[in-house]
């Protein structure tokens, strides 16, 4: 399928990013689950020297181990993917617009509004603390402390 382009605004072109293409072969471009779940046969069964199976048997099990995890992979993807797919689209749907319609607006209004306090408070603190914290510093300026060592 190829990007459908809609009209320029601006000078932008607007994709279509329903209609985008997706990679079959790299499903995980951006590595996500590069070392979760890379589970293979190695990693879950060894034998170490001096307990060594049949090699048919090990063959064998390397083998069952392989095609059992691949298949029952795509049988469970092939009966919850798609429900699963559609639920997290749902959840991150809902996430997203909560994010857009109320986090970030709350999180403006709040900046506004306390944008406004704080100069009344600067306001507040200049004229009454600043003279009482300067005239506190004048007097304890003049003050000299001197170390002596008596023998």
């Amino acid at each position: 399928m190829a990007q459908t382009q809609q009209p320029s605004t601006e000078g932008k072109t607007i994709r279509d990013i329903h209609t985008k293409e997706i990679d079959l072969v790299d499903r995980d471009p951006k590595k996500i689950n590069e070392e979760i779940v890379q589970v293979e046969f190695e990693d879950v069964i060894a034998e170490p020297e001096g307990t060594h199976s049949f090699d048919g048997v090990w063959k064998i099990s390397h083998t069952a181990f392989t095609v059992s995890k691949y298949w029952c992979y795509r049988i469970i993807s092939a009966i919850f993917g798609i429900p699963l797919a559609l639920i997290w689209g749902f959840f991150f749907a809902c996430i997203s617009f909560c994010h857009i319609w109320a986090v970030v607006p709350c999180i403006k209004s709040y900046l506004i509004e306390i944008q406004c306090i704080s100069q009344i408070y600067a306001v507040c603190v200049r004229t009454f603390c600043d003279p009482v914290f300067e005239a506190l510093g004048k007097v304890f300026s003049s003050i000299r402390v001197a170390i002596r060592k008596e023998a």
